[in-house]
């Protein structure tokens, strides 16, 4: 932590380590593609040759934020460097933000830059499955949705272990849900797990090989595809252990981006390079729209 604020402990720091990850050969104009540039008081980059001024935040999740940038870097060392996360609430009062819309913000434009675009599919034997999360409801049995999130997830399999996952909200179970989340996150050729749900079936057609399991019994179930329902307990657990269990179905996927996220490098033994990659994608992540934050009364 020391380091950390050594580091970034002004603006203009802030904003030279967001310029090295916009420009990490330099320099180079958006307008002329001139390379030499000048600073001025304002922190921005003025083109040497048709004086078009840069913003290092424009264009990304920073961008019209009033936020100061060292707040916005303690937040995302809190993001990375916490097992369990942090809520709205608890950054509010850790960083002594004013307004509790604002710490809500923050983590939403955070939790949209957790997803790289163009990250590499899974591979390899990799099981499939759906769950349910938001909770019982009473008189409520079968695949009925009601104010319950479904959601797929992959999970590669790793020997006696899970490799990367992906998880994903989805409206219902239906084909075009199940089998398009399917050819979304798993290479052709790869061999795919799944219950015995027949709409699974046409994989084998579509490039994948396709293994059915079927439990015997509903308690067996956890044991014929063991490491998507261990990865559905850990976010079941994780949502109600950092979130209290009070979340908007809404802002669902979000939820599930952040998890994701921090599952993929659990066993990442150096913090600096979660906190690195996170900031690498926040600067590669267009603004986050208005509609899709919400507005008016900010959910939990």
């Amino acid at each position: 932590m020391l380091e950390f604020e050594s580091r970034f402990r002004s603006e203009d720091a802030c904003r030279d380590y967001l310029a090295g990850l916009r420009w990490p050969s330099g320099f180079i104009c958006d307008k002329c593609f001139h390379r030499q540039s000048w600073k001025n008081q304002r922190g921005l980059w003025i083109c040497g040759k048709c004086r078009f001024e840069h913003s290092v935040t424009a264009g990304t999740i920073f961008h019209g934020s009033h936020m100061p940038l060292r707040i916005w870097f303690r937040a995302m060392w809190q993001m990375t460097n916490q097992k369990n996360g942090i809520s709205a609430l608890g950054l509010q009062r850790s960083l002594g933000i004013g307004s509790y819309r604002t710490a809500w913000a923050c983590l939403h434009k955070l939790r949209a830059a957790m997803v790289r675009p163009g990250r590499e599919q899974l591979s390899g034997e990799v099981e499939v499955d759906e769950t349910y999360i938001g909770g019982h409801e009473k008189g409520k049995g079968g695949r009925h949705i009601g104010k319950k999130s479904l959601v797929i997830i992959a999970a590669e399999v790793r020997e006696k272990g899970t490799g990367r996952i992906r998880i994903k909200r989805i409206d219902s179970a239906s084909e075009r849900n199940l089998i398009g989340f399917v050819q979304e996150v798993v290479r052709p050729g790869s061999t795919v797990v799944t219950d015995g749900l027949p709409v699974y079936r046409q994989l084998a057609d579509l490039g994948y090989r396709h293994e059915s399991r079927v439990a015997e019994s509903r308690d067996q179930s956890s044991a014929t595809l063991p490491r998507v329902h261990r990865v559905a307990s850990l976010i079941k657990r994780w949502l109600l252990g950092t979130h209290q269990g009070s979340f908007s179905k809404r802002l669902m996927s979000g939820y599930l981006d952040e998890f994701t996220f921090r599952f993929n490098r659990r066993l990442s033994t150096s913090r600096g390079m979660v906190f690195y990659r996170l900031a690498q994608q926040a600067i590669v992540t267009k603004k986050t729209e208005d509609r899709i934050l919400g507005v008016g009364k900010v959910p939990v």
